[in-house]
């Protein structure tokens, strides 16, 4: 399949292993190369989250993210059109790996500021047509500006969508073999973490639309991205 042109929108699906799509999210390409999908989007970008997961980030309640992965587990859920909001995001996706690193932008009084790097462990990428499918194991770490330090998130839900039969054994090994690999980029500054002057001082090109999915969403609901 061919290269995805810088500009173009392509489509983020998170998959379950019964094909169901869990997520889907509209970016644009900032690069794609044989290192990596490098993709941006912005504040307005639309996006489709399961309701039960959408419904507990509007109400601060993490319980009801359990309630989501036990939706997910039975393979029957609900997805909900939404828009990304409050930071600028970029995600770096190399390939083959079992994870993507995200940068997060937020407002700031000189214009905007590198909030945090975001590790998200997750499938390797199939490419399609319309973009690239993936799919979220749920643990992350998050990572200093500066690269400097860093701690693993969501530990407990890791835990139980093992204990749900969500990440098999196999995925679970993958998991733990890219949380090594991780580190190791980190400690020797290689893959994105070495390029981190280059991507902290990324912009959204101003002339680029805010990425809309390929089809029309049909609600207004907004969400405030947490980073995973």
């Amino acid at each position: 399949m061919r290269g995805f042109e810088t500009g173009h929108t392509v489509v983020r699906r998170d998959v379950h292993r019964t094909g169901r799509v869990w997520s889907e999210q509209a970016l644009r390409v900032v690069a794609d190369t044989d290192e990596a999908l490098v993709t941006a989007c912005v504040p307005g970008a639309e996006v489709r989250w399961p309701a039960l997961y959408a419904k507990a980030r509007d109400d601060g309640d993490r319980s009801v993210r359990t309630e989501a992965f036990e939706a997910m587990a039975t393979g029957r859920w609900d997805l909900t059109a939404a828009v990304w909001q409050e930071t600028d995001l970029l995600m770096w996706k190399p390939p083959a790996a079992w994870l993507s690193i995200n940068a997060f932008f937020v407002p700031h009084s000189d214009g905007r500021l590198l909030r945090n790097w975001y590790v998200n462990f997750e499938h390797p990428s199939q490419r399609t047509e319309a973009g690239f499918d993936t799919f979220d194991l749920t643990v992350d770490l998050v990572v200093t500006p500066d690269l400097t330090s860093w701690e693993w998130k969501d530990e407990d839900e890791y835990a139980h969508v093992r204990r749900l039969g969500i990440v098999s054994d196999a995925e679970h090994l993958a998991v733990d073999a890219a949380r090594a690999q991780v580190l190791a980029m980190l400690a020797d500054r290689t893959g994105a973490f070495a390029h981190t002057d280059r991507w902290a001082a990324w912009t959204w090109e101003p002339a680029w639309p805010t990425p809309r999915l390929h089809r029309p969403t049909a609600a207004t609901k907004r969400i405030a991205p947490e980073g995973g």
